[in-house]
């Protein structure tokens, strides 16, 4: 199963920017929130950005391959999803609108296209039959 990687790299993912945070909480001594520290503030929504899209992006490929879709449009899926997660997660961290904006653009371009396929492997005539 092609997108069994792509779920492990998922995971590992939101593990390591989960850590960022756990480790931030504890340099600035925050249980809860922020603190108003702009470092942990930015850790915090490179997690929940990432958490907020990961999980369904990571639902259609697994539905995609389950509908038939070809290997390499898995692979493309699946590079297209995390090349835009890592570059958004860079950019938020950095500060730099370009690598944000466009980290943001192939994520949303993965979700799209794997919208598509799903559409076009769906099996149509299990959907449309009628008991």
């Amino acid at each position: 199963m092609v997108s069994a990687l792509y779920v492990v790299v998922g995971a590992l993912f939101l593990i390591k920017l989960s850590l960022d945070v756990v480790r931030l909480r504890r340099q600035y001594r925050v249980a809860y929130g922020d603190g108003g520290f702009f470092e942990l503030q930015t850790a915090i929504r490179t997690h929940g950005n990432a958490a907020e899209y990961i999980p369904l992006a990571l639902l259609l490929l697994v539905i995609m391959e389950m509908n038939g879709a070809d290997i390499w449009m898995l692979h493309l899926c699946g590079l297209l999803l995390f090349l835009g997660r890592a570059l958004h997660a860079y950019g938020l961290r950095s500060s730099t609108l370009l690598w944000r904006k466009n980290g943001m653009m192939l994520t949303l371009l993965s979700l799209l296209i794997m919208v598509i396929l799903n559409l076009v492997y769906l099996p149509w005539d299990l959907v449309l039959t009628l008991h």
